[in-house]
């Protein structure tokens, strides 16, 4: 079973960070304070879609195509990851 990163905590809603990183193979840890990449702390789907855009080698006719969506819908939903990248950016990595 595939698990999720949580990245909201669900006890006051503030943004997790990183503690500590473990290595299964040697068994090293790596404690201390981590902030996530801005990429992991965008919504599921907002990361599937950039996924999928960049399988689409970045064209938004393609991505229209494949979602079957117009294309003024999709060049919304990729401004508004943008703009959440943008925010996400702007408090902090």
């Amino acid at each position: 079973m595939n698990k999720n990163l949580p990245l909201i905590c669900p006890s006051c809603e503030n943004l997790l960070k990183v503690k500590q990183l473990h290595c299964e193979q040697c068994e090293t840890e790596i404690t201390g304070l981590y902030s996530l990449p801005i990429m992991s702390r965008l919504a599921m789907d907002d990361q599937k879609f950039i996924l999928d855009f960049i399988k689409a080698s970045g064209s938004l006719k393609v991505m229209a195509q494949n979602m079957k969506l117009s294309y003024p819908t999709v060049r919304n939903r990729l401004d508004d990851i943008i703009s959440s990248i943008n925010k996400l950016g702007k408090n902090g990595q």
